[in-house]
């Protein structure tokens, strides 16, 4: 069995250290978030060290962000959260070779721990149509693409990548100097990129790509992760 088909075919449900749900691909002893907490993971890697971060320093009508490895839906559901409280707009998009399924979407808690009020725009960023903009609600612009990192293409620019993919181990194709200058080329001046890896040969292949790389705190239980800025 190869990685793409362990992660299409064999998951599990599993809660993390905060009650949130993770999901895990026991072939290849892989989760999609971490075990002490998927929630407080996404929101301090994500949330806190660049979304917030980005709008301290610059205010912008609408935030362009672009997510690679949807998932679960967990970090662009805090997106969205945080866009209502702050009446700030959103355009997510996001790519998803290895998207989970409905049934599984149903047994995740994601909505009863963020906001309840969100149910109906959880199940849509899941449900509707690949590679189709859809507005999700009056804050967030949503687009998902069914495709792999090496083979896509956008006609538009960033402020903002979460760098979400499985680790070097699982994915070493995704974590190279190529795909970092593609991913440089796709962002704006002064935008950034945050990954909760920050492995040596990950720091490497930013800098080799073009990017400022700093080192920042963890979530609990990982000491450090990276937030790379385009500085042309």
């Amino acid at each position: 069995m190869n990685n793409q088909d362990a992660v299409n075919t064999n998951r599990t449900i599993q809660i993390t250290a905060d009650g949130s749900h993770t999901i895990a691909v026991p072939d290849l002893n892989i989760t999609y978030h971490s075990k002490y907490g998927a929630i407080q993971e996404s929101r301090h890697v994500f949330i806190q060290t660049v979304f917030k971060y980005f709008l301290n320093l610059d205010k912008i009508e609408t935030v362009h962000i672009l997510e690679i490895g949807f998932g679960t839906g967990l970090s662009a559901l805090l997106s969205l959260n945080e866009a209502l409280q702050l009446q700030q707009k959103i355009y997510y998009e996001t790519i998803e070779p290895f998207p989970i399924t409905m049934d599984e979407v149903s047994v995740l808690n994601y909505v009863e721990r963020i906001s309840q009020n969100l149910h109906d725009e959880f199940l849509l960023m899941h449900s509707c149509a690949f590679n189709k903009d859809v507005i999700v609600n009056y804050s967030f612009s949503f687009k998902k693409i069914n495709n792999e990192l090496q083979n896509f293409q956008s006609t538009g620019k960033f402020h903002l990548i979460y760098f979400d993919a499985f680790d070097p181990n699982t994915q070493p194709e995704l974590w190279t100097k190529a795909i970092f200058e593609k991913l440089h080329k796709l962002l704006y001046n002064n935008g950034m990129l945050v990954t909760y890896c920050s492995k040596s040969i990950v720091r490497k292949a930013l800098l080799a790509a073009g990017f400022s790389v700093e080192k920042l705190k963890g979530p609990p239980h990982k000491r450090e992760i990276i937030r790379a800025v385009k500085k042309d």
